[in-house]
Protein backbone atom coordinates (compact mmCIF):
# COMPACT_ATOMS: atom_id res chain seq x y z
CA UNK A 1 0.00 0.00 0.00
CA UNK A 2 1.17 3.82 -0.67
CA UNK A 3 0.65 6.06 1.94
CA UNK A 4 -0.70 8.58 -0.59
CA UNK A 5 -3.61 8.80 -3.35
CA UNK A 6 -3.02 8.27 -6.60
CA UNK A 7 -1.57 11.20 -7.99
CA UNK A 8 -3.61 13.68 -10.66
CA UNK A 9 -1.19 15.42 -12.81
CA UNK A 10 -2.06 18.29 -15.11
CA UNK A 11 0.25 19.85 -17.64
CA UNK A 12 -0.57 23.71 -16.90
CA UNK A 13 -0.54 25.17 -13.11
CA UNK A 14 -4.36 27.30 -14.30
CA UNK A 15 -5.55 23.72 -14.71
CA UNK A 16 -5.49 23.11 -11.18
CA UNK A 17 -8.65 24.56 -9.70
CA UNK A 18 -8.44 25.69 -5.43
CA UNK A 19 -9.38 22.31 -3.01
CA UNK A 20 -13.13 22.53 -1.92
CA UNK A 21 -12.29 21.16 1.75
CA UNK A 22 -8.95 19.88 3.67
CA UNK A 23 -9.22 16.47 2.39
CA UNK A 24 -9.02 17.17 -1.46
CA UNK A 25 -5.90 16.94 -2.48
CA UNK A 26 -4.17 19.42 -4.91
CA UNK A 27 -2.83 18.31 -8.23
CA UNK A 28 0.52 17.97 -9.52
CA UNK A 29 1.83 20.25 -12.17
CA UNK A 30 4.38 19.00 -14.72
CA UNK A 31 7.52 21.36 -14.98
CA UNK A 32 8.04 19.22 -17.49
CA UNK A 33 4.54 20.10 -19.82
CA UNK A 34 4.29 23.56 -18.16
CA UNK A 35 7.65 25.41 -19.05
CA UNK A 36 8.56 26.16 -22.62
CA UNK A 37 9.92 23.29 -24.97
CA UNK A 38 14.35 23.35 -23.92
CA UNK A 39 13.41 24.64 -20.77
CA UNK A 40 13.59 21.37 -18.51
CA UNK A 41 15.82 18.78 -19.55
CA UNK A 42 14.71 15.02 -20.45
CA UNK A 43 16.90 14.16 -16.82
CA UNK A 44 14.48 16.77 -14.99
CA UNK A 45 11.73 15.49 -16.57
CA UNK A 46 12.64 11.58 -15.77
CA UNK A 47 13.56 12.87 -12.30
CA UNK A 48 9.97 15.07 -11.71
CA UNK A 49 8.30 12.16 -12.79
CA UNK A 50 9.72 9.19 -10.72
CA UNK A 51 9.29 11.29 -7.87
CA UNK A 52 5.50 10.91 -8.43
CA UNK A 53 5.57 7.60 -8.86
CA UNK A 54 7.71 6.97 -5.78
CA UNK A 55 5.43 8.97 -3.69
CA UNK A 56 2.30 7.95 -5.20
CA UNK A 57 2.76 4.63 -6.89
CA UNK A 58 0.30 5.93 -9.91
CA UNK A 59 0.21 8.80 -11.56
CA UNK A 60 -2.75 9.97 -14.10
CA UNK A 61 -1.76 12.67 -16.21
CA UNK A 62 -4.31 14.79 -17.66
CA UNK A 63 -3.29 16.89 -20.94
CA UNK A 64 -5.26 19.05 -23.80
CA UNK A 65 -6.09 17.43 -26.91
CA UNK A 66 -5.39 20.71 -27.84
CA UNK A 67 -1.57 20.85 -25.93
CA UNK A 68 1.08 21.12 -29.04
CA UNK A 69 2.44 17.59 -30.25
CA UNK A 70 6.03 18.40 -28.45
CA UNK A 71 4.12 18.38 -24.90
CA UNK A 72 2.28 14.93 -25.84
CA UNK A 73 5.69 13.39 -27.27
CA UNK A 74 7.85 14.54 -24.42
CA UNK A 75 4.89 12.77 -21.46
CA UNK A 76 5.04 9.34 -23.43
CA UNK A 77 9.05 9.38 -24.06
CA UNK A 78 9.04 9.91 -20.37
CA UNK A 79 7.23 6.85 -19.70
CA UNK A 80 8.71 4.85 -22.20
CA UNK A 81 12.20 5.39 -20.98
CA UNK A 82 11.17 5.32 -17.52
CA UNK A 83 9.29 1.64 -18.72
CA UNK A 84 7.08 2.58 -16.00
CA UNK A 85 3.14 0.83 -16.69
CA UNK A 86 2.15 3.34 -13.65
CA UNK A 87 1.94 6.28 -15.58
CA UNK A 88 -1.57 6.80 -17.42
CA UNK A 89 -1.47 9.79 -19.91
CA UNK A 90 -5.29 10.90 -21.19
CA UNK A 91 -5.87 13.30 -23.30
CA UNK A 92 -8.88 15.10 -23.54
CA UNK A 93 -11.07 17.14 -26.08
CA UNK A 94 -12.50 18.74 -22.81
CA UNK A 95 -11.99 22.54 -23.08
CA UNK A 96 -9.23 23.80 -21.26
CA UNK A 97 -11.72 24.99 -17.72
CA UNK A 98 -13.23 21.62 -18.09
CA UNK A 99 -10.26 19.71 -18.28
CA UNK A 100 -9.17 21.91 -14.41
CA UNK A 101 -12.77 20.67 -13.18
CA UNK A 102 -12.54 16.72 -14.62
CA UNK A 103 -8.90 16.97 -12.45
CA UNK A 104 -10.68 18.45 -9.19
CA UNK A 105 -13.21 15.62 -9.43
CA UNK A 106 -10.55 13.08 -9.89
CA UNK A 107 -8.68 14.51 -7.30
CA UNK A 108 -11.98 14.67 -5.49
CA UNK A 109 -12.21 10.86 -6.02
CA UNK A 110 -8.32 9.68 -5.28
CA UNK A 111 -9.19 9.66 -1.59
CA UNK A 112 -11.70 7.18 -1.87
CA UNK A 113 -11.06 3.27 -2.37
CA UNK A 114 -11.06 2.88 -6.24
CA UNK A 115 -8.14 1.63 -7.34
CA UNK A 116 -5.73 3.75 -9.76
CA UNK A 117 -7.01 1.66 -12.69
CA UNK A 118 -11.13 2.38 -12.05
CA UNK A 119 -10.01 6.08 -11.21
CA UNK A 120 -7.89 6.82 -14.56
CA UNK A 121 -10.40 5.11 -16.66
CA UNK A 122 -12.98 6.98 -15.00
CA UNK A 123 -12.18 10.02 -16.15
CA UNK A 124 -13.91 9.21 -19.94
CA UNK A 125 -17.09 8.68 -17.73
CA UNK A 126 -17.01 11.89 -16.16
CA UNK A 127 -16.13 13.97 -18.81
CA UNK A 128 -20.01 12.98 -20.61
CA UNK A 129 -21.56 15.10 -17.05
CA UNK A 130 -19.33 18.36 -17.53
CA UNK A 131 -21.25 20.71 -19.17
CA UNK A 132 -18.54 23.05 -20.75
CA UNK A 133 -18.84 25.95 -23.15
CA UNK A 134 -17.76 29.80 -23.30
CA UNK A 135 -19.97 33.00 -24.24
CA UNK A 136 -18.06 34.31 -27.17
CA UNK A 137 -17.36 37.41 -29.66
CA UNK A 138 -16.19 36.18 -31.96
CA UNK A 139 -16.56 32.59 -33.68
CA UNK A 140 -14.94 33.51 -37.23
CA UNK A 141 -12.43 30.81 -36.44
CA UNK A 142 -13.90 28.43 -34.41
CA UNK A 143 -12.83 25.16 -35.26
CA UNK A 144 -13.96 22.92 -32.61
CA UNK A 145 -17.46 23.41 -32.60
CA UNK A 146 -19.57 23.31 -36.06
CA UNK A 147 -20.25 26.99 -36.94
CA UNK A 148 -22.88 27.83 -39.67
CA UNK A 149 -22.11 29.98 -42.24
CA UNK A 150 -24.86 32.55 -41.09
CA UNK A 151 -22.64 32.25 -37.34
CA UNK A 152 -19.54 33.23 -39.36
CA UNK A 153 -20.99 36.41 -40.90
CA UNK A 154 -23.18 37.47 -37.84
CA UNK A 155 -19.62 36.92 -36.08
CA UNK A 156 -18.48 39.98 -37.92
CA UNK A 157 -21.02 42.58 -36.49
CA UNK A 158 -19.80 44.59 -33.90
CA UNK A 159 -20.79 43.59 -30.77
CA UNK A 160 -22.30 40.05 -31.62
CA UNK A 161 -22.05 37.12 -28.88
CA UNK A 162 -22.63 33.87 -29.01
CA UNK A 163 -23.65 31.14 -26.47
CA UNK A 164 -21.12 27.96 -27.64
CA UNK A 165 -21.49 24.38 -25.56
CA UNK A 166 -18.40 21.90 -26.42
CA UNK A 167 -20.04 19.23 -24.58
CA UNK A 168 -21.49 16.35 -23.51
CA UNK A 169 -23.15 18.02 -27.49
CA UNK A 170 -21.96 20.51 -29.49
CA UNK A 171 -24.44 23.55 -29.98
CA UNK A 172 -23.82 27.24 -30.60
CA UNK A 173 -26.57 30.18 -30.36
CA UNK A 174 -26.37 33.76 -31.16
CA UNK A 175 -27.14 35.82 -28.03
CA UNK A 176 -29.76 38.24 -28.69
CA UNK A 177 -29.86 41.83 -28.08
CA UNK A 178 -31.81 40.82 -24.66
CA UNK A 179 -29.99 38.21 -23.66
CA UNK A 180 -31.87 36.18 -24.95
CA UNK A 181 -29.88 32.14 -25.96
CA UNK A 182 -30.87 29.03 -25.13
CA UNK A 183 -28.49 26.12 -24.29
CA UNK A 184 -29.26 22.47 -23.52
CA UNK A 185 -28.18 22.48 -19.55
CA UNK A 186 -27.46 19.32 -17.41
CA UNK A 187 -30.76 17.44 -16.34
CA UNK A 188 -28.73 17.00 -12.73
CA UNK A 189 -27.63 19.23 -9.92
CA UNK A 190 -24.32 21.19 -11.05
CA UNK A 191 -21.78 23.85 -9.84
CA UNK A 192 -21.17 26.84 -12.21
CA UNK A 193 -17.28 27.60 -12.92
CA UNK A 194 -16.76 30.96 -14.96
CA UNK A 195 -14.02 32.43 -16.10
CA UNK A 196 -13.77 35.69 -17.74
CA UNK A 197 -11.37 36.82 -20.59
CA UNK A 198 -12.02 40.11 -22.61
CA UNK A 199 -15.65 40.69 -22.26
CA UNK A 200 -17.88 40.92 -19.44
CA UNK A 201 -19.38 37.53 -17.27
CA UNK A 202 -23.06 39.09 -16.91
CA UNK A 203 -24.82 36.95 -19.59
CA UNK A 204 -23.27 33.81 -17.89
CA UNK A 205 -23.71 34.51 -14.26
CA UNK A 206 -27.21 36.25 -14.60
CA UNK A 207 -28.92 34.21 -17.48
CA UNK A 208 -26.79 31.06 -18.03
CA UNK A 209 -26.82 30.02 -14.01
CA UNK A 210 -30.57 30.75 -13.48
CA UNK A 211 -31.30 28.75 -16.52
CA UNK A 212 -29.57 25.86 -15.85
CA UNK A 213 -30.60 25.51 -12.08
CA UNK A 214 -27.16 25.52 -10.70
CA UNK A 215 -26.25 25.07 -7.16
CA UNK A 216 -23.85 27.68 -6.95
CA UNK A 217 -21.42 29.80 -9.18
CA UNK A 218 -17.67 30.81 -8.60
CA UNK A 219 -15.77 32.90 -10.71
CA UNK A 220 -11.99 30.70 -11.52
CA UNK A 221 -8.82 32.20 -13.67
CA UNK A 222 -9.07 31.74 -17.46
CA UNK A 223 -6.90 29.51 -18.22
CA UNK A 224 -3.83 30.29 -20.62
CA UNK A 225 -4.91 27.82 -23.33
CA UNK A 226 -8.58 28.92 -23.46
CA UNK A 227 -7.86 31.38 -25.95
CA UNK A 228 -6.11 29.21 -28.47
CA UNK A 229 -9.16 26.65 -27.82
CA UNK A 230 -11.72 28.76 -28.65
CA UNK A 231 -9.86 30.82 -31.15
CA UNK A 232 -10.64 34.16 -29.61
CA UNK A 233 -9.77 36.11 -26.33
CA UNK A 234 -12.97 38.13 -26.27
CA UNK A 235 -14.38 35.17 -24.07
CA UNK A 236 -15.79 33.54 -21.01
CA UNK A 237 -15.84 30.34 -20.60
CA UNK A 238 -17.97 28.06 -18.43
CA UNK A 239 -17.98 24.67 -16.91
CA UNK A 240 -21.42 23.36 -14.86
CA UNK A 241 -20.27 19.62 -13.00
CA UNK A 242 -21.45 17.45 -10.24
CA UNK A 243 -19.52 19.00 -7.28
CA UNK A 244 -20.53 16.26 -4.88
CA UNK A 245 -17.89 13.72 -3.84
CA UNK A 246 -21.04 11.21 -2.52
CA UNK A 247 -22.62 11.48 -6.34
CA UNK A 248 -19.60 10.84 -8.30
CA UNK A 249 -18.60 8.11 -5.58
CA UNK A 250 -21.88 6.74 -6.96
CA UNK A 251 -21.46 7.17 -10.55
CA UNK A 252 -18.42 5.50 -10.54
CA UNK A 253 -18.93 2.86 -8.68
CA UNK A 254 -21.95 1.74 -10.34
CA UNK A 255 -20.39 0.82 -13.49
CA UNK A 256 -19.74 -2.31 -13.99
CA UNK A 257 -15.92 -3.33 -13.72
CA UNK A 258 -13.81 -5.50 -15.37
CA UNK A 259 -9.49 -6.86 -14.87
CA UNK A 260 -7.00 -5.76 -17.66
CA UNK A 261 -6.06 -8.55 -19.54
CA UNK A 262 -2.88 -6.87 -20.53
CA UNK A 263 -1.86 -6.01 -16.82
CA UNK A 264 -4.21 -6.98 -14.80
CA UNK A 265 -5.43 -3.36 -12.95
CA UNK A 266 -9.12 -3.11 -13.03
CA UNK A 267 -11.07 -0.62 -15.22
CA UNK A 268 -14.98 0.76 -16.23
CA UNK A 269 -15.41 1.52 -19.74
CA UNK A 270 -13.63 -1.08 -23.14
CA UNK A 271 -10.33 0.65 -22.52
CA UNK A 272 -7.43 0.29 -19.54
CA UNK A 273 -6.16 3.72 -19.68
CA UNK A 274 -2.44 2.53 -18.19
CA UNK A 275 -1.51 0.29 -20.82
CA UNK A 276 -3.96 0.98 -23.40
CA UNK A 277 -5.14 -2.55 -23.92
CA UNK A 278 -8.64 -2.94 -25.35
CA UNK A 279 -11.28 -5.16 -23.06
CA UNK A 280 -11.99 -8.01 -25.09
CA UNK A 281 -15.25 -9.45 -26.31
CA UNK A 282 -17.53 -10.48 -23.92
CA UNK A 283 -17.79 -13.98 -24.88
CA UNK A 284 -13.43 -13.84 -24.51
CA UNK A 285 -13.63 -12.47 -21.00
CA UNK A 286 -12.50 -14.84 -18.27
CA UNK A 287 -15.54 -15.40 -15.58
CA UNK A 288 -15.10 -12.85 -12.26
CA UNK A 289 -16.26 -12.68 -9.20
CA UNK A 290 -18.65 -10.28 -8.42
CA UNK A 291 -17.46 -7.08 -6.50
CA UNK A 292 -19.88 -5.87 -3.53
CA UNK A 293 -20.38 -2.34 -4.19
CA UNK A 294 -21.83 -0.28 -1.01
CA UNK A 295 -23.84 2.59 -2.21
CA UNK A 296 -22.62 5.95 -0.31
CA UNK A 297 -24.51 9.17 -1.32
CA UNK A 298 -27.15 9.78 -3.19
CA UNK A 299 -27.09 7.69 -6.71
CA UNK A 300 -27.06 9.75 -10.22
CA UNK A 301 -29.73 8.81 -12.48
CA UNK A 302 -28.48 9.94 -15.72
CA UNK A 303 -31.48 11.80 -17.94
CA UNK A 304 -33.54 9.35 -19.53
CA UNK A 305 -33.22 6.47 -17.45
CA UNK A 306 -35.82 4.57 -15.55
CA UNK A 307 -36.22 5.00 -11.92
CA UNK A 308 -35.20 2.41 -9.29
CA UNK A 309 -32.71 1.35 -12.28
CA UNK A 310 -28.85 2.47 -11.52
CA UNK A 311 -26.79 2.72 -14.87
CA UNK A 312 -25.02 -0.46 -15.28
CA UNK A 313 -22.97 0.69 -18.25
CA UNK A 314 -21.46 3.92 -19.24
CA UNK A 315 -23.97 6.24 -21.01
CA UNK A 316 -23.84 6.76 -25.06
CA UNK A 317 -20.79 7.57 -26.53
CA UNK A 318 -18.20 6.71 -23.46
CA UNK A 319 -16.92 3.19 -24.16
Amino acid sequence: MYALPTAIAVTGPDLVLSSPDRHTPSAAVLQCAARPPGAYSLDQSLTEMHTLIEHHGYVVVLCPASAPAAVTHRLHAIRSVLESDRIAVLRSDLPPLGIAVLALQLRQLSICDFSPGVLASAARLLSHYIYAGALLGSVAKLDRVPVTLQSHAKSWMPGAQFAVLATPRPELVKVTGDGEAHLQGPGFGTKLLYAPGRIAADWVTTTLAPAWGTQGVEEARLPAESARWWATNKLVEFAAAIPDISVLYQLVSSVRREDCHWCGLELIGDRCAFCAAPLPPPGERPVQQARALTPQGPRLRPAGASPGRGPTALPRGAT
